[in-house]
């Protein structure tokens, strides 16, 4: 077989060096040198063609040359000749010189259409080289033979490159060549190569867009979208259905997007309450990024936007202990607002008398803290307290309390004492205008809602004594500070007479409560804090999981003191009657409470005839068993206390179920069914109960209208239902037809 096509353009130039030996060696030499150049760097196909016609050139040149010297003709003819020649090797030069394509490959054997420009030639070359055919090179497999790219046009710019074309394949053929086999070929990223999509073009017809070098996208901001802070705000908060309409802001402090303070005003109108969501919501931020501050001017509300919080680091207990006891206005200091200024909340209002404050706090909220550092605050203010503490054991420092009610029952005790405080001091002072003798009080109530809710066993004796407390107690020196979980209506035995009281009387303190039960809307609002969600507040500041879960627990130190930005514990909002729920964060307890007492003991409460008679008073019940009917007066309390039988323990002896019978409640009281004989005389009672109803009752209802507890009910409703005497729909009970 004969050279292939390739093969003789790589020898073509050698060839000519062997014909012209006997017409000039020192053209062969330079032909010999140009095939040997072209076969050892495999030079492109137009280089190529240009070398061999330099060679060429070269040769015949050097042919007459040679033949003018050796005729004897003068030099200069000869010299001549060279012209051609350079004029060959320049031109030769000037066609392998430019690089324009850095981005493909330098070498290249197929053979570019005619008429194209240099970038044209390139990219042309390559998809015939690589993709369609005809190849010069053997042992390369094309990608689809006879794809080839019609219809170029060239795109190119000082910072971009690309081509486009449409891929022809004969009439019946489809189009395989995909944009990874483009990319490939090209050393562009896939995502560079756009293709028409099969079903919008004919099969064997399909633009093509290659990106070879795309342009560095800039950063476009669109027209029209704000971006500083003042923009934002006008653009979000103060439009129409914004949480602030009609405002404008004005910065006092910038130190980026999320780190600035300013002052929004409404022209000669009252800005009002603010809800904090919608506020939030409006800016793109999470609740506790944003805190307000009223001023003094109802038309003007401090912003603050903060990408660290202010109360991260928290105020230590012990480096503020001369701030805890009562100023001449009545205040202690409880924490610290989010502007560093001292958070003052009222225990008393000198010349007329105590303060209530209403606490709401979940698990992990910082609400025993809380609770402790008023207990302090009173101790050091030389204020009398009664705890009452249904939860057993979570209040460390109960003891500079007077007199505690620890557990359930105990806690009912407390409360009955508290009220037995008043019908005293009110029988002792019957005007409002009296000297005031006797020391504050202040009545402590911690988990409210295990005395107060429908389901508590002293459900309607914990609400009427509450309710009066609450109405009637300033006025003579005695406060209530009452704390549960949630801000829910049912914590507070659904009574709006008890949350009213409470915040028209002194104000509130709302901390991190759990997801879905801290939502301050419809029944639950409360005015000054619209649109607060307590349980938005996180139980860790931002950043902290990391840390956590990134920590060496082998390397852990169990010693280390906790910091107060391991979590976000105290950290809230203070509402004072009149004003906007503020944000705020509780003392850290670095220390506990109770060692900066000192040895002082707790202050007692006055000596009088409800203090003297306490014992007997914590085991009377002050309602009938409908639990209406609240007692009224001392006389009648005391006569009543008289009246009751000792307790057991006092006896020195066990209950029995006699003397359970004749317990405080009487025949029906609480521990009336403990015997077998008890339990067969509830049944009767609870059909005559139900039969006279006008209406299907819960087990609640039945067990507060029997005077006894829930849990004697329930056993003798299956018993009954067992028996198709009393109908259970729906958790309400009814007599059976």
């Amino acid at each position: 077989m004969g050279p292939t096509r390739a093969q003789f353009i790589q020898y073509a130039p050698a060839a000519l060096a062997v014909v012209s030996l006997t017409a000039g060696p020192w053209s062969a030499l330079a032909a010999g040198a140009a095939g040997a150049g072209a076969w050892v760097i495999k030079t492109s196909a137009p280089a190529l063609r240009s070398l061999i016609a330099c060679g060429i050139t070269a040769t015949g040149c050097g042919i007459a040359a040679h033949q003018v010297l050796s005729s004897g003709m003068n030099p200069l003819f000869a010299l001549g000749l060279a012209v051609p020649a350079g004029a060959a090797a320049l031109a030769h030069h000037r066609n392998i010189a430019g690089e324009l394509l850095p981005a493909l490959p330098a070498t290249t054997t197929a053979t570019a259409g005619a008429g194209q420009s240099s970038q044209a030639q390139v990219i042309t070359a390559y998809w015939m080289e690589f993709i369609s055919g005809p190849t010069q090179t053997e042992g390369r497999k094309l990608i689809q033979a006879g794809a080839v790219l019609a219809h170029l046009g060239l795109d190119v710019g000082d910072e971009h490159m690309s081509f486009t074309g449409i891929i022809t394949l004969p009439q019946g053929q489809q189009v395989r060549v995909t944009p990874t086999n483009i990319a490939s070929v090209y050393g562009i990223p896939v995502s560079q190569v756009e293709m028409g999509d099969p079903k919008h073009y004919a099969p064997n017809a399909l633009p093509v867009t290659v990106h070879l070098r795309k342009a560095p996208e800039q950063p476009q901001i669109a027209p029209g979208v704000p971006t500083t802070a003042e923009e934002l705000w006008a653009a979000h908060v103060a439009i129409p259905d914004g949480a602030m309409p009609g405002t404008t802001l004005t910065l006092t402090r910038y130190d980026g997007p999320h780190d600035w303070e300013g002052i929004a005003t409404r022209n000669r109108k009252a800005i009002g309450t603010v809800n904090l969501q919608d506020l939030a919501g409006n800016l793109n931020l999470s609740s506790i990024q944003i805190a307000l501050a009223p001023t003094d001017k109802p038309s003007q509300m401090g912003v603050r936007v903060m990408k660290e919080h202010a109360l991260m680091h928290g105020t230590m207990l012990s480096g503020v202990v001369d701030e805890l006891a009562m100023d001449s206005r009545g205040y202690v200091r409880l924490g610290t607002y989010i502007d560093a200024n001292a958070a003052l909340v009222p225990l008393a209002q000198p010349g007329s008398g105590a303060r209530h404050l209403y606490l709401v706090g979940g698990s992990r909220s910082g609400k025993s803290g809380v609770l402790e550092q008023i207990l302090l605050s009173a101790h050091k203010s030389r204020i009398a307290a009664i705890l009452a503490s249904p939860q057993t054991a979570t209040i460390a420092g109960a003891g500079l309390a007077a007199f505690c009610g620890d557990g359930l029952d105990e806690a009912m005790g407390a409360l009955r004492l508290a009220y037995a405080m008043l019908l005293d001091r009110e029988s002792r002072y019957r005007s409002p205008a009296f000297p005031f003798t006797d020391p504050l009080l202040l009545i402590v109530i911690d988990e409210a809602h295990m005395l107060l809710a429908a389901s508590s066993p002293h459900h309607a004796e914990a609400k009427a004594i509450v309710e009066q407390l609450t109405r009637r107690s300033l006025k003579r020196g005695i406060g209530v500070i009452l704390a549960t979980q949630t801000p829910l209506a049912e914590d507070l035995g659904n009574s709006s007479i008890i949350r009213s009281q409470l915040l028209i009387g002194g104000g509130a303190v709302f901390l991190r409560c759990a997801r879905g039960q801290g939502s301050l809307v419809g029944v639950n609002a409360v005015e000054g804090a619209e649109g607060l969600d307590l349980s938005m507040i996180p139980p860790q500041w931002p950043g902290q999981y990391a840390k956590v879960a990134n920590r060496d627990m082998s390397g852990l130190d169990t010693t280390a003191v906790a910091k107060p930005e391991d979590g976000t514990f105290g950290l809230g909002y203070l509402l004072t009657p009149g004003s906007q729920a503020v944000q705020f964060r509780s003392l850290y307890l670095d220390v506990p409470p109770a060692s900066l007492a000192g040895d002082l003991e707790p202050v007692a409460v006055e000596d009088c005839e409800a203090w003297r008679h306490r014992e007997a008073i914590t085991r009377t019940p002050m309602v009938d068993q409908r639990g209406k009917n609240l007692i009224g007066s001392l006389a009648d309390l005391l006569a009543k206390a008289q009246q009751a039988p000792p307790s057991a323990t006092e006896q020195g002896q066990p209950a029995g179920p006699q003397q359970a019978q004749a317990g405080p409640a009487g025949p029906a009281g609480p521990a009336g069914p403990a015997g077998g004989d008890g339990r067969e005389l509830l049944k009767p009672r609870i059909l005559e109960l139900l039969r006279n109803g006008s209406s299907p009752m819960t087990a609640e209802t039945i067990a507060r209208k029997l005077g006894t507890s829930v849990r004697h009910i329930r056993p003798r409703l299956s018993e009954l239902k067992g028996r198709d005497e009393v109908i259970n729909e729906n958790t309400l009970w009814r007599a059976a037809a």
